[in-house]
C-alpha cells in the first residue's frame, strides 16, 4: 500500500500502559468512526506497515486507546511513539452535499458567484490557522478560505465548487 492511496488517521502520541497499549491523537471530528478498525497502516522509515488491532476504545476526547496484536512490551510500544497511522482511501465514508475531503476536490473547477470562473483547485493549504483553497487562475495562485459561509455548492457530477469570496479578495490576486 502506498501513502498516496491512504488517508491520515492520527498520530501515536504516548504509551498508555506497560503492556504495549498506545494513545493515538485522531485527526477527526468523529472519533467513534474508528472504533471498528481491525487493522491500520503504521508509517515507519517511510514505509506503510500493516498492524492488526487486538483492542481499541476511546480515551477522553479525541484520543484512541489502541492495543496492537504484535506489540506486547513497553519497549516495542516506545518504538512506535510519534508514528503516523493511515487507512486506505476506500474506507472513508462517502460525503454528500457541501461536505468534502480535501483530496477529493483537487481538479475541481472553482467558480465565484460574483466574479465567475476562478480556475482549477490544485490543493488545500491546511498548514495555516485558516485552511485555504489553492486555485490556479491562468498561472496565478489564488487563495480562498475554506469556510461554510463561502462555499455555496459542491457539484460532484460537474466537478465544480461554487464560492462567494469576500468582497475584494479575488481582486488582490488578479
Amino acid at each position: 500500500m502506498q501513502k498516496k492511496d491512504c488517508f491520515f488517521v492520527g498520530k501515536i502520541v504516548k504509551k498508555y500502559s506497560f503492556k504495549g497499549e498506545l494513545l493515538v491523537k485522531l485527526d477527526t471530528d468523529q472519533p467513534e468512526q474508528f472504533l471498528e478498525m481491525e487493522s491500520v497502516f503504521v508509517e515507519k522509515h517511510k514505509n506503510l506497515i500493516p498492524f492488526f488491532i487486538e483492542s481499541l476504545s476511546l480515551h477522553k476526547s479525541a484520543l484512541l486507546r489502541i492495543k496492537f496484536e504484535e506489540i506486547t512490551t513497553e519497549t516495542e510500544a516506545n518504538a512506535l511513539l510519534g508514528t503516523e497511522l493511515y487507512l486506505p482511501l476506500d474506507l472513508l465514508p462517502i460525503l454528500s452535499g457541501n461536505k468534502f475531503y480535501y483530496h477529493e476536490i483537487v481538479g475541481f473547477k472553482a467558480v465565484d458567484i460574483n466574479f465567475g470562473p476562478l480556475g482549477t483547485i490544485t490543493g488545500v493549504n491546511d498548514a495555516t490557522a485558516q485552511h485555504l483553497f489553492v486555485i490556479d487562475h491562468n498561472g496565478k495562485e489564488v487563495l480562498i478560505p475554506v469556510n461554510d459561509d463561502i462555499i455555496k455548492n459542491v457539484d460532484r457530477s460537474t466537478r465544480t465548487i461554487s464560492l462567494e469570496a469576500p468582497e475584494g479578495l479575488i481582486e488582490l490576486y488578479i
